[in-house]
């Protein structure tokens, strides 16, 4: 009789020890309760808790990576865009993760899609396209703000993709194109001017010293004499042999 007493006492600390004994790793908190009541969170490492009374809830203090998907956006000059974004949060309360909220990775999750609807609803196409790190950032503080009672702590928040309609696709395109059009156009003008200026500081110089029409004649003939695969008629200006006729005149009548 002792003997199966005895069997029986074995039996039974073998089957509570590992319900009395709990090993919570760092990264984990053991959220404690006793008879319904919340005794507070344990860990990490090796500690007892009372079988059949008390009950222990783990919870994840590691940052965990949630997509929230594409959400249908009409932004503030009506232009209907899909966005999605990634939030990293994580638990900085495990008692409040637990007692405030039901399931806190979708109650984020949930406040997410909404914040993000609302937030680039107030805003226009250009700033979303153009402003995204100011977009990022008040996003994420109007999320903490909303999960801070829940004992979560949201980091980061970054929108992905925006996709555009086809049409507003191909306005923007054109819009592009034009731009670069015209900024190609004013690139041309100002050479043209730059160049206009620089032919009538040459001619200033060249009306004030005649020669110098001469010489760039003279040039020019050097330069264009080395090609030898064609016949060139190159005017000759009258004041170039004016000097050769004059001498040829003075040397006559010096003779006479």
């Amino acid at each position: 009789m002792n003997l199966i007493v005895i069997g029986v006492i074995v039996l039974l600390a073998l089957m509570l020890i590992p319900m009395a004994v709990k090993i919570v790793p760092e990264y984990e908190r053991g959220v404690i309760f006793r008879l319904g009541r919340l005794l507070g969170a344990k860990g990490p490492g090796l500690f007892f808790i009372i079988p059949f009374v008390d009950r222990m809830m783990r919870v994840d203090l590691r940052v965990i990576t949630m997509d929230v998907p594409p959400q249908e956006v009409i932004t503030r000059d009506n232009v209907t865009v899909k966005v999605d974004a990634v939030v990293y949060f994580r638990v900085v309360d495990s008692e409040a993760s637990v007692v405030k909220v039901l399931d806190f990775v979708r109650a984020t999750s949930m406040i997410s899609q909404t914040t993000l609807r609302n937030v680039l609803g107030q805003s226009e196409l250009d700033e979303l396209l153009t402003q995204r790190e100011k977009l990022n950032q008040m996003l994420q503080k109007i999320i903490d703000e909303q999960t801070d009672p829940w004992g979560v702590k949201v980091s980061i928040v970054e929108i992905k993709s925006v996709e555009l309609p086809e049409t507003m696709r191909r306005s923007m395109a054109a819009q592009a194109e034009a731009e670069r059009e015209r900024r190609a156009k004013i690139i041309h003008a100002e050479g043209e001017f730059q160049a206009s200026e620089r032919l009538a500081e040459a001619g200033k110089i060249i009306a004030r010293e005649p020669t110098t029409l001469q010489l760039r004649y003279l040039q020019t003939l050097t330069e264009i004499a080395s090609e030898k695969n064609s016949t060139i008629i190159f005017p000759i200006p009258i004041d170039l042999i004016k000097m050769f006729t004059e001498r040829k005149a003075s040397g006559g009548s010096e003779k006479s």
